[in-house]
């Protein structure tokens, strides 16, 4: 009697896994609808807008282009979100009798459920009708499509097996703060890219994509082209070296199953000898002060390195801070000001202060008893953050006024960045012990539930004040650019701004700590319920 198919049973299990995660909470189940509501939405749209460009020259290069960044896609993104679908850990079938070309066959399968295989299908079918021309380029490209979504899938597959062990351990939770970079840095290309196209047309694109369209699964669209053109042999080639592409990963991800499904985990094997450093009595953390100023200098900074939450935001900060100052300075459409931006980026590292202690904040309670203490702890919390960003904030204003040659407006920038930068480290502080809240450390959801608000209140309340506080600065940079006296005058605004966010910060932080003295109960209370 021959076994029963488990590509059927896995299919199942993959939509039940989808079911019941849509039911652990209305938020959730909103969420995903919302998401695919909205990839829905945009692949519509991208189907329509392949089509129109239909008889564009130089358009086979842009759909070249275009599949070859949903290869890459298909392939980088398990490693940033491997929570993302619980069926790319195949060591969790570890313990039943399933043989590696039929698991693979099964989750091959499975794999092609859901809305990023949809919205693939959509953006392959919309480049198919965007480049063939004639029933032989349309003949091909009913090949080309399923081709091309196998090896995207496969692609995925095989990433995530040979990296399973990373990915389910400390260093892959920490690999999986960069997807924010990875969005930030995309969002910024997209743009530029989006551009210079919009100015130079579609040409530029062709020497890419002539390298491009024999990389699979591009390869698959190329063959389309080729078929198109009456190039049939090249068109086969392409088909071929697809094809081919599709059988190597297929193998690859076969050898990476059975390694996994027969050789023992780590973390079963004995822990070897470790030895036990004393904290804080040798490198960098001799330099910081001592005390608790110190003390508490050295936890923050250890939050921002080993925390993936804290790290996360760090991550996103200090990238997006310098992108777009950076990228709009490239494309020569900036302004000196823009730099400003890395300031406001890293001063929300201050808001919500206590809530990536979540409950261990209770040691942190029991060491304050007046605000005194309260205030000491605030401002090593600040002067922390001041280590990283007081100077990333002055390389970001350096940068980019150099990329745009404006070296006269550098003084009067470095001035309104301190200022910003103080003024959200007295907000943020005072936020911190108003409005905290919890940091869930499971899942990527920064918010636990029911504090939204909150966050939203903190958050954005408090930039908001931070910039009306700046508004000193601002109007009396305002009247020295406008005004005939203030010809020459312009570099006092460094010293003023760095003065007036000092001055700002300082008043935060005492404003904050008798609020933050009385409040304990209230603290530890809000940022442990994640």
């Amino acid at each position: 009697m021959s076994a029963p198919a488990i590509t059927p049973v896995v299919v199942r299990l993959k939509l039940s896994l989808l079911r019941n995660g849509l039911r652990q909470s209305g938020g959730r189940k909103a969420a995903y609808i919302a998401s695919a509501v909205v990839a829905l939405l945009f692949a519509a749209l991208q189907l329509i807008g392949l089509i129109a460009l239909r008889g564009f020259d130089h358009v086979e290069s842009l759909v070249v282009l275009l599949v070859a960044v949903l290869g890459l896609g298909w392939a980088v993104m398990p490693l940033f979100f491997p929570g993302g679908d619980e069926t790319l850990d195949p060591t969790r079938l570890v313990m039943l009798p399933l043989r590696p070309r039929p698991l693979v066959r099964a989750l091959l399968a499975a794999s092609l459920v859901g809305i990023g295989p949809l919205f693939t299908v959509s953006l392959l079918a919309g480049s198919v009708i965007a480049v063939a021309h004639g029933g032989t380029a349309f003949a091909v490209g009913v090949l080309a499509v399923p081709l091309a979504l196998l090896v995207c899938v496969a692609l995925a597959r095989a990433v995530a097996a040979a990296n399973v062990r990373l990915l389910t351990s400390r260093k892959g939770r920490d690999l999986a703060v960069l997807s924010g970079l990875v969005i930030a840095v995309g969002a910024q290309l997209v743009n530029f890219g989006a551009q210079r196209l919009g100015s130079s047309g579609l040409e530029q694109l062709a020497p890419a994509a002539d390298v491009l369209r024999w990389l699979p699964p591009a390869s698959a669209l190329g063959a389309v082209h080729s078929a198109g053109e009456g190039s049939y042999g090249v068109a086969a080639a392409q088909l071929a070296l697809t094809a081919s592409a599709l059988a190597v990963l297929l193998v690859v991800w076969s050898r990476t199953l059975t390694r996994l499904m027969t050789s023992p985990d780590g973390s079963t094997l004995p822990a070897g000898d470790t030895t036990v450093r004393e904290r804080g009595t040798s490198g960098p953390a001799r330099l910081l002060p001592p005390g608790r100023t110190g003390t508490a200098m050295e936890r923050t900074l250890r939050y921002v390195w080993r925390d993936p939450k804290t790290k996360a935001a760090w991550v996103t900060s200090l990238a997006v801070g310098l992108i777009v100052p950076v990228f709009n300075a490239w494309q020569g459409t900036g302004s000196v000001y823009f730099a400003c931006f890395a300031a406001g980026m890293l001063g929300i590292q201050m808001y919500n202060q206590f809530g990536q202690d979540t409950s261990a904040f209770w040691m942190v309670a029991m060491t304050i008893s007046s605000p005194r203490d309260a205030y000491v702890e605030l401002r090593a919390r600040a002067l922390a953050l001041l280590l990283i960003t007081l100077p990333y904030a002055a390389l970001v204003t350096v940068l980019t006024t150099a990329m745009l040659g404006d070296w006269a407006r550098l003084p009067e920038t470095l001035g309104l960045s301190f200022a910003l930068l103080g003024a959200m480290l007295a907000t943020g502080a005072w936020t911190s012990a108003r409005f905290p809240y919890s940091i869930p450390q499971e899942g990527y959801k920064n918010v636990a539930p029911g504090q939204t608000g909150l966050a939203w209140i903190s958050i954005f309340g408090g930039m908001l004040t931070a910039a009306v506080l700046c508004a000193p600065v601002i109007g009396l940079t305002i009247w020295l650019n406008v005004s005939e006296a203030g010809d020459g005058r312009l570099w006092l605004l460094l010293p003023v701004g760095a003065v007036y966010g000092a001055g700002l910060a300082l008043g935060g932080l005492r404003l904050a700590a008798p609020l933050t003295a009385r409040r304990l109960p209230e603290i530890l209370t809000a940022v442990s319920k994640g």
